[in-house]
């Protein structure tokens, strides 16, 4: 195996060998300041270089001179020039532009290319971007960009999504830093940057929207995100930013946050180079105090079986009346006085989120990479290692204190600027994490078990009944009595079970979840171009990825050992200029093969067509493809989160999924006070939700989960229109064998539809409601349309603005069981002005967001959310002799508290002053 990789890499060293050119310079502006993060692309070919912190770049090439260069930087325009010799050195001088067209982007095609010529819709969020942002950090700036939206779960947890279809749990988007899926294994979602990249680190941010399966694979089904950090070979030195300021909510009033970072960098020679990030963030999160019934808007804490959104261990209930008649039958209470408790549920009474978290967000960020060049030329060896640990809190079923996350990537990369073939390992470790919900239930039970505690409320109940209260008076009795000796929040006694509760991964009695699962990912490309320049660009790579899921049973049916299995890939693209260069051709396919599912192929066929004397219009259209494969959860969890067991419809994991529940009808279950239910029933013996609350117990029929599908066609328009930058698309998205959650009911004795004893069961109160995962039949499809504008006016005041619109097109009445979570606007408004030198090193920018009301469906909770305008402010001065920059802003400046989803901490203010040095 080694000899054949290492025959292997000589072939791609030796395609390699062709005589080089190298090209050195600089880039300045028109005061003659060196412009960072320029691009330096030859004409026509896939190479590239970018400027580092002082303006410089070098580039080699086997192109042998005459060839042209052309020249990029975000509000400056473009440059084409001529390369005449070797050892050719240039002064460059960039002046500023009214367009950003010229951007250069590599994500859309994996290719440089300019934003202009994009196949396909993208955003890029630079340099200039995030030195500009109001917001707080660069991550929370990305909520500006068009057609994105970020759902805010925590201060340090944010999720971003385009084009409708996410929670919290975005499995549909896929964030790559260099390279790395920094996706967590067992979670399949990314917890926002809390583990993600340093801010001083930060090149360049491109976002697809929509399904880009035919050359990122799976789950790239609604977007990608890329961030690439800066090359210690061209970006030198030690940049320092100190941020500090407070949050301010409503519910948790005003608390100070601090925010550092470092970043050190040094090219030791023209071979060997290294670089460090260090960056701590800490805070406190947005408090979730709502105390709305969540299946009954409008009760309080007076209802009997009251519910509150923010409020856990209140899930456990029972009918009172039931428990009535298991008191007579063990001779408790006289025979028949069961009869007298009311036929209704009652629930125990819970604790208040507040009082089993601390809310701190905290942040820590390390990574170190060392480059190697060889040969000293465009050939690079990558070794390059990330550590995060943080602190915050997740809302999925349930809502989660993430305590001491861990995560770590390694990576070991070969390159140059035709290939690279790319390894890294992935491996979290869950901490100190805890579900929140079952904290509150066990605390609980570990003062009064359930049975003693429903049983002295029965007792109670009828007592006060019979001495003359009424049904609300006695429900009052009963509770004061069942919780009597209750653990009260700050007592030495409460926070000893606490801190026991938390620290134990049985849920029947703790709360803990632990998790050491891994993921294993090698991907390789292969760009012919500089072979078939004349034909075609023309490039193939591949992939391969191997999961290890090990939660010792907390997560996943994994408590005998870990569970794996594994993915491949393979895709080809050929891009193609006609007509003069103007009209671009780009075909793509891609096969992927999971190890548990048949094999399938995404093609992608776009279309660019310049026009204009100035080629400065484009139009584009592309008909994409995407898939998504069901995630670790959808095909192996196993999971009591309380109000609903959450089984993975994995063939072999039906039946690892054995739980005991205790009946209420003894003798309906034949004479057994308890019933044990495999995962399989959910799937095979179960009624409809729907059914069961109208009262028709319909059986269900879930099938087992299979690949999402998904068909995009889009079609859009880049130009410049009288000096304004227009850019324009609009889609419209099939999806075939959409994934979701459906809820069913399984009754613990009986065969549901054959007899009469399933719906005993129902009438018992013997039964469970179940979470399954499983495709749709039903016909789901989405639309929009979004459009930017941006313009430069007075001068050099910088305008810009975007209109999104998303709807999706489900008949909810076909199918009533099934949910689609679209959770987006449908329409949204962005506007940004402000001024980089409204005079000397001083500048401004403000940004404005309007967001319309919509429907929030998650299996947490679901409900409406009202609109919300934010706006976001910063001003900021630079002192060259310190190269430095001193920067005051605010998030939600206005002030008025607001939230992106049913369950969340609503979102306060967020302001800081920060320091940044040689950046």
């Amino acid at each position: 195996m080694m000899r054949t990789l290492f025959c292997g890499l000589l072939m791609l060293f030796s395609l390699c060998a062709f005589s080089q050119t190298t090209i050195t310079g600089k880039v300045v502006d028109q005061d003659n300041q060196p412009i960072p993060g320029a691009n330096v692309v030859i004409i026509g070919k896939a190479e590239g270089a970018v400027t580092d912190f002082n303006g410089r770049f070098s580039l080699t090439t086997d192109q042998t001179p005459p060839f042209k260069l052309r020249v990029t930087s975000i509000g400056f325009s473009s440059v084409e020039l001529e390369v005449t010799s070797d050892n050719q050195k240039l002064d460059i001088i960039l002046e500023e532009a009214q367009t950003q067209l010229d951007e250069i982007v590599v994500s859309a095609s994996r290719t440089p290319e300019r934003i202009f010529e994009s196949p396909v819709t993208v955003e890029r969020f630079g340099l200039k971007e995030i030195k500009n942002a109001a917001a707080p950090d660069f991550y929370s700036g990305l909520e500006n960009l068009k057609g994105v939206d970020i759902n805010t779960n925590s201060l340090t947890f944010q999720s971003i999504n385009t084009r409708g279809f996410a929670t919290f749990a975005n499995n549909r988007f896929v964030q790559l830093v260099d390279g790395m899926d920094n996706t967590s294994p067992a979670l399949n979602f990314v917890l926002g940057n809390l583990l993600g990249m340093t801010e001083l680190d930060v090149n360049s941010v491109e976002l697809l929207p929509g399904a880009s399966s035919a050359l990122y694979g799976a789950n790239a089904f609604n977007g990608i995100l890329f961030m690439t950090s800066k090359d210690p070979f061209k970006f030198n030195g030690l940049s320092v930013y100190a941020k500090s300021g407070f949050t301010s909510q409503e519910a948790a009033g005003d608390n100070q946050y601090y925010d550092f970072g470092i970043r050190a960098a040094h090219k030791f020679s023209e071979k060997f180079a290294g670089k460090v990030n260090f960056s701590y963030l800490n805070g406190t999160d947005w408090w979730a105090v709502s105390e709305e019934d969540v299946l009954n808007p409008g009760r309080t804490r007076a209802h009997q079986n009251y519910d509150g959104l923010n409020i856990y261990g209140d899930e456990v209930s029972t009918n009172i009346r039931a428990v009535g008649a298991a008191l007579a039958d063990m001779g408790l209470i006289p025979s028949g006085a069961e009869n007298l408790l009311p036929d209704e549920n009652v629930s125990r009474t819970g604790y208040a989120e507040r009082d089993l978290t601390d809310y701190n967000a905290e942040s820590v960020k390390f990574d170190a990479s060392l480059h190697y060049r060889p040969f000293a030329d465009d050939f690079e060896i990558i070794y390059q290692g990330k550590l995060g640990k943080g602190t915050t809190i997740y809302q999925g079923s349930n809502r989660y204190s993430i305590k001491d996350f861990f995560l770590q990537q390694h990576k070991l990369e070969f390159r140059n600027d035709n290939f690279f073939v790319r390894g890294y390992i992935t491996s979290e470790d869950a901490g100190d994490s805890y579900d929140m919900r079952f904290a509150g239930i066990n605390i609980n039970r570990a003062w009064k078990d359930d049975s003693t505690w429903f049983g002295e409320y029965a007792g109670a109940y009828l007592q006060a009944s019979l001495a003359g209260a009424n049904s609300e008076q006695a429900h009052m009795v009963a509770r004061q009595t069942a919780d009597t000796g209750r653990l009260i929040p700050g007592t030495a006694a409460f926070e000893s079970t606490f801190n026991r509760v938390i620290s134990d991964p049985d849920f029947t009695k703790g709360a803990q979840f632990k998790d050491e699962t891994k993921m294993r990912h090698v991907d390789v490309n292969y760009n012919f171009s500089h072979l078939t320049d004349d034909f075609a660009e023309v490039q193939v790579g591949g992939s391969f990825r191997e999961y290890v899921l090990n939660s010792f049973g907390t997560i996943f049916t994994d408590a005998n050992g870990p569970i794996s299995y594994s993915e491949i890939g393979a895709y080809a693209q050929i891009q193609k200029k006609f007509a003069d260069d103007r009209l671009k051709v780009t075909a793509s396919g891609r096969y992927d093969k999971s190890q548990l599912f048949d094999g399938f192929f995404s093609p992608r066929l776009s279309l660019g067509y310049t026009m204009g004397e100035a080629r400065n219009h484009n139009l584009r259209a592309s008909y994409q493809t995407g898939f998504r494969n069901p995630t670790t959860q959808d095909l192996f969890i196993g999971l009591d989160a309380g109000r609903a067991i959450l089984v993975g419809s994995a063939e072999e994991n039906l039946d690892r999924d054995i739980r005991e529940f205790r009946v209420n009808n003894i003798a309906a279950n034949g004479g057994n006070d308890t019933a044990t239910i495999l995962g399989r029933e959910a799937y095979e013996n179960s009624f409809t939700l729907n059914s069961v609350n109208n009262g028709t117990f319909q059986k269900s029929d879930v099938s087992l989960v299979e690949p999402e599908k998904v068909q995009s066609f889009e079609v859009g328009y880049r130009g410049e229109v009288s000096k304004v930058t227009i850019d324009l698309s609009v889609y419209y998205n099939i999806y075939d064998k959409f994934i979701a959650n459906e809820t069913v009911i399984v009754p613990f004795y009986g065969e549901v539809g054959d007899n009469s004893l399933s719906l005993l069961a129902m009438q018992s109160g013997d039964f469970k409601p179940y979470q399954t995962y499983t495709n749709s039949d039903a016909d789901v499809k989405s639309y929009g349309a979004s459009i930017g504008l941006d313009y430069r006016i007075f001068g050099n005041f910088d305008l810009g603005g975007s209109y999104t619109y998303a709807k999706q097109d489900f008949d909810q009445a076909s199918a009533p069981d099934f949910r689609t979570s679209f959770n987006t606007p449908e329409h949204k408004v962005k506007v940004s002005f402000g001024n980089t030198d409204l005079f000397e090193n001083f500048g401004f920018n403000i940004d404005y967001r309007w967001s319309d009301s919509y429907f929030w469906q998650a299996t947490f909770a679901d409900g409406n959310i009202p609109s919300y305008s934010v706006f976001d402010a910063q001003i900021n001065y630079r002192v060259p002799s310190l190269k430095s920059t001193f920067k005051v802003g605010g998030s939600n400046i206005g002030g008025k508290d607001y939230f992106t989803a049913i369950g969340t901490g609503y979102i306060g203010s967020q302001f800081y002053v920060s320091w940044v040095i040689n950046n």
